[in-house]
This record gives structure tokens, sequence and C-alpha cells, in this order.
């Protein structure tokens, strides 16, 4: 009978040994977060140093290659193309290593395991739409959606990161409801204000590339305006938050449950304020490469900020 019972115990025990850490699970998690919000640094850079067709085609860099083709006249702008493009391959390693460590980690509800495999289906479909920016000669609503699918992507990795952390129970609001509709709220809210800062951008002087002529045919200043406006909205609506959370503190009930919640979203008002703040100094000086790359840096942030002031009003228990 031993000699039975031996090899299951066996297998049991090198499944064990497969299985990651907590730890490992949420560095690789963490590592996949970070990408995200590193190539839509370095998809700025691209745009910003107009090279974003340095690489002529897709999925090759030029006609036959698919890597540059150096030569005495070959510019700076192939090699930053391709570099971010390398970038993407990276990226769908992290996505993988994000689905793996928690698919095969202790068995989780449906709901993260579904979320686990988003990463890797946006990444895949990132990849097709940059390349369609290519192809259609870096067209403005192209790669606008490229940079919103990024945002959605960030979101995803944040909340894939916060829900990973905890327990399978069910999820009790520790909000007030009030807080809570006002901080659904700012959801719509900080769509509208990335896809008017997107159409900004689409009407604005930064297109990828000098030869790329085509625009919205929009007045900036008018859309800024509109972009701004949107802003302020979110910002009235986020402020009225951390005040009733401030105030549900200061009455002392519950206030252990709330203090996450309540740090979140003073830091999500933080990282608006700061955002806004670029956005100005910015519009006021011309659009200079370093501020608008900040711009899309802070936008992330704000996507990153936004998903964990929602995540921390609900607390689950094991």
């Amino acid at each position: 009978m031993s000699s039975l019972t031996q090899p299951p115990t066996a297998t049991a025990s090198t499944a064990g040994r497969l299985r990651p850490s907590r730890a490992v699970t949420r560095r690789v998690l963490w590592a996949n977060l970070v990408g995200q919000v590193v190539i839509v640094v370095t998809g700025g850079a691209v745009r910003l140093t107009g090279s974003g067709l340095g690489c002529s085609t897709w999925p090759q860099c030029e006609p036959g290659e698919f890597t540059p083709v150096l030569h005495e006249a070959t510019t700076w702008h192939p090699l930053i193309e391709f570099a971010n493009r390398t970038l993407t391959g990276v990226l769908v390693l992290l996505a993988v290593g994000a689905a793996l460590v928690v698919l095969r980690g202790p068995r989780r509800p449906l709901g993260v395991r579904v979320l686990a495999l988003a990463p890797i289906l946006g990444v895949l479909v990132q990849a097709v739409v940059g390349g369609m920016a290519v192809l259609v000669d870096l067209h403005p609503a192209v790669v606008g959606s490229h940079f919103l699918l990024s945002m959605v992507l960030v979101a995803v990795s944040a909340a894939l990161v916060l829900r990973e952390a905890q327990p399978d129970g069910p999820a009790t609001l520790v909000v007030g409801a009030r807080a809570r509709q006002l901080s659904l709220v700012l959801v719509p809210l900080a769509v509208l204000v990335l896809a008017l800062g997107v159409v900004v951008t689409g009407s604005g002087p930064h297109s990828g590339d000098d030869d790329a002529a085509y625009r919205f045919a929009l007045d900036p200043a008018a859309i800024s305006r509109l972009h701004a406006a949107s802003v302020w909205a979110y910002l009235a609506v986020l402020v009225a938050v951390v005040v009733l959370l401030r105030r549900a503190a200061a009455d002392g009930a519950g206030a252990a449950d709330t203090d996450p919640a309540r740090r979140a979203s003073q830091v999500l008002l933080g990282v608006a304020l700061a955002q806004g703040l670029i956005g100005y100094v910015q519009y006021l000086t011309d659009l200079p490469v370093l501020l608008v790359g900040a711009h899309m840096l802070g936008a992330s942030l704000l996507v990153v900020a936004q998903t964990a002031q929602l995540a921390t009003q609900s607390r689950r228990t094991a």
C-alpha cells in the first residue's frame, strides 16, 4: 500500500515547490504595473522626438528587415522607435509572468484569474494598434486610441496588484454612501479628462513625425480650455470626497477601517493637483517636450491612484 500512496505525495510536494510564493507574486505583479507605466513614457518619447515613423512599416521596421537599416544617413529616429517596439516584447513577458504567478498560485476566484489574463490580451491588442498607427501615418485618432488603451492596461494592472493582496471573502464597504457615490462619479470624469487630453494632443504640434502633418481640425486653445474645465470638475468632486472622509475619520466611528481610503483619496488629490499644474505650465510655455512627457507620466500615475482610491473603499475578510 505504501508504494501506491507514494506517487501522489511526491506529486503534491513537487506542486508545492513550483507554486510561487506571495513575495514572488507581488514582485512580478508590480513589475508588470511598472512596465505598463514605463512604456507610456517611452511611447511618449517616440512621439516627442519625432520618431513615430522611424520604422516605416509594421511588423517589420523596414520592408524586408525587422531591425533598423543602418547607413551613413541613418538618424536616431529608427533606433528610438525600434527600442520602443522591443520594450513591447518585454511587456509581453511581464504580462505572461503576471498571469502565471496568479494562475499557479493558490486557487483564486474567477474574477482574479480573468484579471490576471487581461494584461496579456491588452498588450497584444496594443501591439496591433501601435502597428496601425504607423501604417496610417500616425493618424491622431489611432495614436490617441493607443494612449487610452495604455491607460486601461495601467488601471487593470494596478487593480491586479491591489486585488491579489486581498483575501477572497466578501467585500464590505468601509466608507459612507455619499463618499462612495462621489468616488464612482470620479471614474467617468477621469475618462473624460483623459479623452479630452488626447484630443488636445491630437490638435497640437506633437504629431510624432515632422512629415505627419494631419491633426484634428480643432482649435487647440478652445479644446485646452474644455480639457481644463473637465479637470476642475474632477477636482471639485475629489475635494468633496476628501472632505467627507476626513469628517468620517474625525467622528471616530470606524476610523481605522477608513484610514486606507482616506489616505488613497489624499494621494489622488496630490497627483491630480500636480498633474493640473504641469498641464497649465506646459500650456503657458508652448508645450516643451519634457513637460509634455511628464504630463504623460502623470496621467499614468493618476490612473494608478484613481484605481487605488476605489479599491481601498472596501475591505475583504478571509
